[in-house]
């Protein structure tokens, strides 16, 4: 039995935790796999893929800063096309492959893993970039209210034009509508490089929930000043773990070993 090979294409990939948390799954349920790290050339993007399809590569990932050129290459799913990225891809069918957005789902898991209601939840975004724009479409999507706020206001505004029932806000106006909120998600990189936090400590409360994308480091000082206020927290490492649990699902068929790729997940962290 010939042995599946999956991966993940970026540049850099040196530091993915991909490789773990996948490999620990397919231990788990004893598949012949492997998953590894490919790195071409920014412009060599459609080789990598028609050469992946060639070899009969199983599946991708895909990361920075190949998901938007992945999209134009294979038959993206409706909601990565709406997202306009693909961070999966899936060879198994007939045709061209297909491309998948799992981010949006990753972080819909990681709330709902958490007992977070989404449906008619008033949900704010913090941040209008590749992550905010697949979570908010996958918020909305579920049922929510979406508030998108963007230190450039006028991608904010421009996202939500295309986001169901979403409005575009300044970071101004972050408190009141914090205030008001169900769920609150940080999809800007701030509190990855030092300990500061998108949202001001004194807009937090006990009914909201909080999920930061940012997983390095795992407590946040958004997630830190969330506790302290009573709300219920969500690491990062939620989403990265269920945005892989996906991709595993899409890929194999089979449920995913969820806490198998947490525990390998976590113990590189």
């Amino acid at each position: 039995m010939a042995m599946d090979v999956y991966g993940l294409l970026g540049n850099p990939v040196g530091h993915s935790l991909s490789p773990p948390m996948h490999e620990a799954a397919y231990d788990e349920l004893g598949l012949e796999a492997r998953y590894v790290t490919f790195e071409p050339d920014e412009d060599d993007i459609d080789d990598a893929i028609a050469g992946a399809d060639a070899l009969g590569i199983a599946g991708l990932n895909v990361t920075i800063p190949f998901k938007q050129d992945a999209l134009e290459i294979v038959a993206p799913e409706d909601l990565a096309a709406r997202i306009g990225a693909v961070n999966t891809i899936d060879f198994s069918g007939s045709g061209p492959p297909t491309g998948y957005n799992t981010d949006a789902v990753g972080a819909l898991r990681a709330l709902r893993d958490h007992d977070v209601t989404i449906q008619d939840a008033r949900a704010v975004v913090v941040g209008a970039g590749g992550a905010g724009r697949a979570i908010a479409f996958g918020l909305a999507d579920a049922g929510a209210t979406v508030a998108i706020a963007n230190r450039t206001e006028s991608k904010a505004h421009d996202l939500a034009e295309e986001v169901p029932r979403a409005t575009g806000h300044g970071l101004a106006e972050l408190e009141q509508l914090v205030a008001d909120a169900d769920v609150l998600v940080n999809a800007t990189s701030v509190g990855m490089e030092s300990d500061t936090t998108p949202v001001p400590a004194d807009a937090l409360h006990e009914d909201l929930a909080v999920l930061d994308a940012v997983y390095s480091p795992l407590e946040t000082r958004l997630l830190r000043d969330a506790a302290d206020a009573g709300a219920t927290t969500v690491d990062g490492a939620w989403m990265l773990l269920y945005q892989g649990v996906e991709a595993f699902e899409i890929w194999t068929g089979r449920d995913a070993p969820v806490d198998v790729m947490n525990d390998a997940l976590r113990s590189r962290l």
